[in-house]
């Protein structure tokens, strides 16, 4: 059987890992081709990066990157329908909510070829998110849609996939499965130097980044809660930066540069508290028994927040400085086993297999 498994950003490469690994385990007979359409270009996505997290590099690479959400995700559909065209898989495999998971899944329907995606069922209701259109029409497409929570399920389940020829079930998320497989594997950042509790922030998110109030009011919250709470840590992304300089925003933190995923880890195992509006982060941070808030208005990881140990905060800075004061040190546990445990990789590929 051939899969072929289309990613474009570095945390898809960091879950098509994980489930490689596991056709290899349990599916030795499957024959798997990753390929990058090169959406999000990222100068850690190095040999390094593929060598430090045993990650399979791309069989194919697209190179495409650098446009418009619309020229992007057409130029992809072209060379994915050319590539699935030739290599004539039996599933193809997409991940998230990116422009080249739509793109993927479009070129894949168009074919009639079956559709698995991962990470589905997935809503934060704000139609004004480019993901959320992605993840809707992804799952559309579909023909089995591995979501990684309950709530997901039921997130589907009133949409009425239930009355629909698709399978879709709670597989769990494979970012558990790859942050419990690689917690033991954590390195430093270089730049790191402080010694005591910090803050653990990320700023990269465009409903942030291109609103100058909002992005204001973040970096006056970032700079008070560095003064009066615990120093703030944040890696900054090099766009953040560029629109920071445009907007004559100054961030009193501590400020290194992008890290790969070994050293976030490292971060957050290490962190009093995580500060975020990226979605993975969210999670990761719950994985390390770790209090987040969120610096947005809405969330797909809804469960986080039922359960107390996320807060979304939105951008205003007295209620981020309050949420981040209210939870600074406070350890989360994982008791109700929400994302699977650790097991969604084999979930996935059994499903596939059957």
């Amino acid at each position: 059987m051939k899969v072929l498994t289309i990613i474009g950003a570095r945390p898809q490469f960091i879950k098509a890992a994980i489930v490689s690994r596991a056709f290899k385990e349990y599916r030795p007979d499957v024959q798997e081709f990753i390929v990058h359409t090169g959406q999000h270009y990222d100068a850690n996505m190095s040999d390094v990066f593929f060598d430090e997290l045993d990650i399979p590099k791309p069989d194919y690479n697209l190179g495409i990157g650098g446009g418009t959400h619309g020229q992007n995700t057409g130029r992809m559909i072209e060379k994915l329908e050319s590539l699935m065209m030739e290599v004539q898989p039996q599933w193809v495999l997409v991940y998230g909510d990116t422009d080249s998971t739509l793109a993927g899944a479009l070129a894949a329907a168009k074919l009639h070829i079956p559709i698995a995606h991962v990470e589905a069922g997935l809503r934060s209701f704000n139609m004004q998110m480019p993901e959320e259109i992605n993840r809707i029409l992804t799952d559309q497409m579909s023909t089995i849609l591995f979501c990684p929570t309950q709530l997901a399920v039921e997130n589907l389940r009133q949409e009425g996939f239930d009355k629909k020829p698709v399978q879709f079930l709670n597989a769990g998320d494979v970012m558990q499965d790859s942050a419990l497989y690689f917690a033991d594997r954590a390195t430093k950042p270089e730049a790191f130097d402080l010694a005591g509790e910090f803050v653990l922030a990320t700023l990269h998110r465009a409903e942030n980044t291109d609103n100058n109030e909002r992005l204001a009011s973040i970096v006056a919250a970032l700079n008070q809660i560095h003064t009066t709470i615990a120093p703030v840590v944040l890696p900054l992304h090099p766009r953040t930066r560029s629109l920071l300089k445009k907007h004559g925003l100054t961030l009193n933190v501590k400020l290194i540069e992008p890290v790969g995923y070994l050293e976030m880890i490292w971060l957050l195992q290490r962190a009093s508290i995580v500060l975020t509006d990226s979605g993975g982060v969210q999670k990761e941070a719950f994985f390390f028994g770790k209090a987040c808030v969120t610096m947005r208005d809405q969330t797909e990881w809804v469960e986080l927040v039922e359960l107390n140990v996320n807060e979304l905060a939105g951008a205003e800075t007295t209620a981020i400085v309050e949420a981040v004061r209210r939870s600074a040190g406070r350890h989360v546990n994982d008791d109700h086993g929400i994302y699977g445990g650790g097991h969604a990789a084999q979930r996935i590929v059994e499903c596939i297999n059957k």
